[in-house]
């Protein structure tokens, strides 16, 4: 099982790894394009405002196309992005390959963490979706440090390298864990109230915990006078912890249930997150956004198990359809937490952590679904001669 379900794992890994890569190679990039510094920030946006805009609906379309195939195209095209990023000529060129990287992952994460429920059992079912959480952490922690290691060789290896992954990836497909005769996925099976509530859990987790890295930052900078690389330090530890509690995590969602766990692990992190704009001193900044981390890998490794069983019979439209307003979410969270800070950081921080605490609202309705596991092929045949 743990060698079936690597090449999920991978995949995973590859979207978030490209798409948080150029935030390091910022004055490279400007050399190469003879930029400006905001223009070359365009890049992060052309990447995931497709990504989370395409995710709508590209849960859907690719369960349609089946997922064996549109996983494939999904690595071919992302290959073929990223080598475009690689030798774009101009500036335009390359943020037009960014969007295309995203759009390319937008049907990679969902058919993937579909594909990956249905071949574990669901008595293991969080244990992977910690795990996979875990290696998507992973990738935006690794992926300034790659970037930079790039950077100092040449840029242009940020996305050759990705694009290679890609295309072994197209070439090896993952198994699709897809059921024969299942009924073609449809928009309307995610017109329900679990997935209305995740998706509105999801978006306040996001804006509320994930998305303020920024604010941490600013205020570690404000408050402390920190550096560049200190401050680089200070928000890799988020994702750390998240690193080393994801598989951990999942194993407490499969013992102690999906909704108990998420409610810990939204409670623990909006706590964490308040208490930011007290912290006096840089060790109880650091102590605070590693918990918050934790807690944070706590969450989500019960929201994306309740995710992929809230719509069994569009799995990855669930996923798409959640990812998009968690990135939603993301995005929005530097305008919004921003004009707060200019008022008081501990009043932007406890803004924060209330609208995280709102993710136990959505979640508390949300009753356990009953575990089945999926019959294995063999015994499909045999329920078959059977009939």
């Amino acid at each position: 099982m743990r060698q079936r379900n690597l090449a999920f794992y991978v995949g995973g890994f590859l979207g978030p790894f490209g798409g948080a890569i150029v935030a390091v190679m910022v004055p490279e990039l400007r050399a190469a394009f003879d930029a400006s510094t905001a223009q070359v920030a365009l890049a992060i946006p052309a990447y995931l405002v497709p990504f989370a805009a395409v995710q709508l609906v590209s849960g859907t379309l690719g369960e349609r196309l089946g997922r064996r195939r549109a996983v494939r195209a999904g690595y071919l095209a992302y290959a073929a992005a990223s080598l475009a990023a690689a030798f774009a000529p101009g500036l335009l060129p390359f943020l037009v390959a960014r969007a295309l990287q995203g759009v390319a992952n937008a049907f990679l994460t969902p058919l993937l963490v579909a594909s990956l429920a249905e071949a574990t059992p669901p008595d293991r079912l969080g244990r992977a979706m910690g795990t996979f959480g875990a290696t998507q952490t992973l990738a935006v922690t690794l992926s300034p440090i790659c970037g930079g290691l790039a950077a100092a060789i040449d840029w242009r290896l940020a996305f050759v390298a990705p694009a290679l992954v890609g295309l072994v990836l197209a070439s090896v497909p993952a198994p699709s864990a897809q059921r024969a005769g299942k009924a073609p996925a449809r928009l309307r099976a995610l017109a329900n109230r679990r997935v209305a509530l995740l998706a509105a859990g999801a978006f306040a987790a996001y804006m509320g915990v994930t998305g303020l890295a920024f604010l941490v930052a600013l205020y570690a900078e404000d408050a402390f006078g920190l550096g560049a690389s200190e401050r680089g330090l200070l928000l890799a530890v988020f994702g750390a912890a998240g690193v080393f509690a994801g598989r951990p995590a999942g194993m407490l969602v499969d013992r102690f249930g999906r909704v108990p766990v998420a409610t810990v692990g939204a409670t623990g992190a909006a706590a964490c997150v308040a208490a930011l704009g007290l912290a006096g001193s840089v060790a109880w900044l650091t102590v605070l956004w590693f918990l918050a981390g934790t807690f944070s890998a706590v969450m989500w490794a019960a929201l994306n198990t309740l995710v992929v069983e809230a719509a069994p019979s569009n799995r990855a439209g669930a996923t798409s359809l959640v990812s998009a307003f968690k990135f939603s979410g993301q995005a929005v969270a530097p305008l919004t937490w921003l004009s707060l800070y200019h008022h008081g950081a501990a009043t932007a921080f406890a803004a924060a952590g209330a609208l995280a605490l709102s993710t136990v609202a959505f979640v508390a309705p949300l009753r356990e679904p009953r575990a089945r596991r999926l019959p294995t092929s063999g015994q499909q045949s045999l329920t078959a001669r059977s009939g």
